[in-house]
This record gives C-alpha cells, structure tokens and sequence, in this order.
C-alpha cells in the first residue's frame, strides 16, 4: 500500500479563490544578497535594458559556489558506490518503477542502479535470466540533486515516450512539500505566476510575466512559470485558516522585507508548470527561501546545525497509467525534516 503522509490534506489541488490580483515589490536587502563575480550592474546599464529582459531575482550569492561545489563532489563520490534496495521501490509493474530518490543522489546514479535492483529481485524470485537485459530504463521524470522524492523509470522506450509527453503537457500532477526559513506569511494560500529563464550568467532566475516570450542571451526565451503554494505550519503551529487566500502576478522585484525573528514555514507546493528550480525560485520570491538551498538565499546553517542540501521533497505524482489507462497516485514518505520542523 502507498505511504500516507499524515498531514494537513487537501483533494486535488488547492482552491484558489479570485481576488485582485496582488503584486509583492522588493529591494532585496544588502546584508542577504551577496552578489557574486557576475557583475550586478548590467541589471542596470541602459544596453542590457534594451536588449534582453531584466530578472527580478538577484544573482546567486557568492557564499553558494563553494558550498554547491563541495555538495556536487559529495554527490559524485557516492556515485560509485550507490545501490538501490527493495524499500526504495514504492510501485512496480511490468511497465514502470516508482523509486523514493533520497537526497544528495543525482538521478543518473539512480538509473544506472536499477538493473541491479531488477536482476536481484528476479534471482530472489527465482526467475531464470537476466531481467534488465529484456528492458530499456528511462527517467520519466527528473528531480533535483538534493531533492528527494518520486521518481518514475520507464521499461521500454515506448512507455517512456507516453509518459514524457505526460509530463510536457502538464497531465501529471505533482505535489512538493518544503522546509522554509524567513518572514512568516501573512497569506494560507497563493498562486504566483512569473516569468522564466537563464540571466546573462546562465542562472535561473525570476522575470516579469510581460516578458514572457521575449529573448534571452543565449538565444532561449522567457516562459512561464506558475506554482500554488499551501502554508502547512508556522514554527511547528498549524497555519491560521483565516488568513487569505492571494493571487500573485508578478511584474517587479519581490518587497518583502524580514520583520522580527524568522519563521520555520512548512509548506506544501503544487507546480501548475515543470520549469527547472521553479519551486526554489518562487519559494524565494515570497520571502520564504528553502532551507540549505544555498543558491536561492536559503539558510545553510540553522540552529547550531548545518544542512547538506535543500529540503524539498516530491511528496506525489498523480497521473494515468501509459499502458492500463488507470488513474496513479504514488506517495513517498516523508523525510523525518518534514515531520520535525
């Protein structure tokens, strides 16, 4: 049986009321926002402004290029040696294999792991021959190196091909839950629609919904970008259920400036799209960065305690099956980080 995670529960997505539509505005403080050797002033020369779109998220800071270095070749040591186990697996069938992904594991090195996994389970089962050799494995899905959660491999290219374009056309539903550190919010839901692209440094960064469609250096373009964001807890304390439910479309740097001491905000994420980092990115638009995400102004050291990678995990993945037309609902457990704040 799937795993349920106990916690406040929505059915289906959660019901964003309409209200006028509401645009947060932000300099971003000096102290929180060190600038790396990428050079923050073409934000501002008049050249740069004429030809290409300006991000409304700052650089990534300069603290997070050693941190993620290390992070990666921690990643990259344990390749060698990574196995998957039965636990892993949440679902198997003859067509796909839905894996928890643990953090700090990148989802190549979980690929290259299921043939093993696969052979292994046939020799217990005492079926003669090599299993993974009658299969072709493909990621149906892609998660972020220290992001843990549902993965879903595919068996055969026919499967994948089925499942990918699911993906690409928004049929999936996914659900994300996240650790957050900053201004506690003064909202229980919102939906937050921006733009989406690399900057001039090949960073992912926030743009103007208006710019959606113009070019990028490089040559790609701004796309969409839209995530509905649920506050589950604030400092371990269930969210106020009156606090408003707020549309965001996003045309100008975030205001939101810390107030007080920071908040520890539990909050479930349901991207509406599938763009690279989106939910890292708009979690740090609202003021409300992932811990241990270094890139996007996360905490990496909280408490006394310092965190090896983000905390964001695909709670779900809800989709029909390629192959039997049934309606799939796979649910990872959750991380003893989302259970503890």
């Amino acid at each position: 049986m799937p795993f349920r995670p106990v916690l406040p529960s929505t059915r289906g997505a959660p019901s964003i009321s309409v209200t006028p539509t509401t645009v947060l505005r932000s300099p971003f403080m000096a102290t929180q926002h060190q600038r790396d050797s990428q050079n923050p002033q073409l934000d501002k020369d008049p050249k740069y402004l004429q030809n290409y779109p300006v991000p409304l998220s700052p650089p990534l800071p300069l603290i997070s290029k050693d941190i993620e270095l290390s992070r990666a070749m921690s990643a990259s040591s344990k390749s060698s040696v990574f196995s998957l186990c039965r636990s892993d697996v949440l679902l198997e069938d003859d067509w796909i294999i839905a894996l928890n992904k643990p953090q700090g594991v990148y989802c190549d090195t979980i690929l290259a792991s299921v043939p093993n996994l696969v052979n292994h389970s046939s020799r217990v089962s005492g079926e003669v021959g090599t299993q993974s050799q009658k299969m072709e494995f493909h990621l149906a899905n892609r998660l972020d190196r220290d992001t843990s959660g549902v993965m879903l491999i595919t068996k055969s290219h026919k499967v994948a091909s089925k499942l990918v374009k699911a993906f690409t056309d928004h049929k999936v539903r996914k659900t994300y839950i996240a650790l957050c550190i900053g201004q506690a919010p003064k909202w229980k839901k919102i939906t937050i629609k921006s733009g989406h692209g690399r900057s001039k440094f090949g960073a992912w960064r926030v743009y103007a919904t208006k710019d959606v469609g113009r070019t990028l250096p490089g040559g790609s373009s701004v796309r969409d970008m839209e995530t509905s964001v649920e506050v589950l807890s604030v400092n371990g304390d269930q969210c106020n259920k009156e606090l408003s439910e707020m549309d965001i479309v996003v045309e100008e740097k975030s205001s939101i400036e810390f107030v007080g001491s920071k908040a520890v905000v539990l909050v479930r994420a349901y991207p509406r799209s599938g763009r690279t980092h989106q939910i890292r990115l708009h979690c740090q638009y609202l003021g409300i960065p992932i811990r241990g995400d270094v890139k996007y102004e996360g905490v990496y050291e909280w408490n006394g305690r310092v965190y090896d990678g983000h905390q964001l995990h695909a709670e779900s993945l809800s989709f029909e099956h390629p192959v039997t037309g049934f309606h799939m609902v796979i649910n990872a457990p959750l991380p003893l980080w989302a259970t503890q704040g």
